[in-house]
Parts: structure tokens; sequence; C-alpha cells
């Protein structure tokens, strides 16, 4: 994969959809990414947490991958709706339960929208770093067992940093 950037993406389910029951649905992702030259060189084990957002609702299956793509942020983010949405997610409110949830954590260290990811006047359509992930233990602790030396390049921050600071 030439030219290809280093990116590390959070997965979550808590809803039994087009591709089976949550964990399998994680892995059916991973599977998935691959196939579209998503190559993850780490996945972390999967684990299960406690929803955010609107209760009630079923517990979430979360993992954290590391690894390389061809595809520029705006593309791979494109790739990852089509994905959730082949999985069978639909729009609903947020933070409610969905068959698949991915998100782009980092991609090569870029700096995007930060300025404007609390801004409702002018919200970014995609920002990097995800602009919750040090607020986030379900992706604190998957991307401690994959990816313990990488650092915030906004905050500065190490995972475990970010994780004592929590």
């Amino acid at each position: 994969m030439e030219n290809a950037g280093n990116v590390l993406l959070a997965f979550g389910s808590n809803q039994t959809g087009a591709w089976g029951a949550p964990e399998a649905t994680v892995a059916r992702a991973f599977a998935e990414l691959e196939r579209h030259g998503v190559r993850l060189d780490r996945v972390s084990k999967i684990i299960a947490t406690a929803p955010l957002g609107p209760q009630p609702q079923p517990p979430y299956v979360n993992a954290v991958g590391a690894g390389r793509t061809s595809l520029g942020p705006e593309a791979l983010l494109t790739l990852l709706k089509a994905l959730e949405a082949a999985a069978g997610r639909r729009p609903g409110p947020r933070w409610g339960p969905r068959p698949l949830d991915i998100d782009i954590l980092d991609y090569a260290g870029i700096v995007m929208g930060w300025h404007a990811c609390h801004d409702p006047l002018h919200p970014a359509h995609l920002v990097l770093p995800h602009p919750e992930l040090h607020k986030r233990s379900f992706v604190l602790e998957p991307l401690l067992e994959i990816a313990p030396d990488w650092c915030h390049p906004v905050l500065g921050l190490t995972v475990e940093q970010m994780l004592v600071a929590m």
C-alpha cells in the first residue's frame, strides 16, 4: 500500500442487524474493511461496555483497530458510512442503539475540523482526531491494548495519560 495513511478506528455495536449479533457484526466489519483496502494490522479484543445515550438500550461491544489505507480521510469516512448502512444502521437518535458504528479516531496524525467540533452554528463534517475519544474509556481501553504509545495530536497526551485523567 504505497502512500498509505495510518489509521485508528473504533467499532461499536449493540443491536442485531443484517450482519448478525453485535460481536459477529464487528468481526464482519473487520473483514469488510480488509476487502475494501483498509488493512488492519492490529485489532483489540472485543469488550462489553455500558451504553452512552438514551436508555434503556442493550450494552455495547467495542473494539479498536490500527491499520493503513490508501483512501484519504473523506473517502474513508464515506466507506465507513456505507459499511454501517450495509450492516443495517438507519438514522436514529444520537447515541441510540445501532447495529454498527465505526469512527475514525486518528488519520496519520492529521488535525482537521478540531476548531469547529463544538460549534453548533458551523459544525465540521469530519473532525480529526475524533473529538470525544479522550472522554471514552470504551475507546481508550482497547486503544491502550493495541497502540499504547499513540499520542493525541491536539492534547499531546498518551493513551494512558488520557485514561488516568478520566
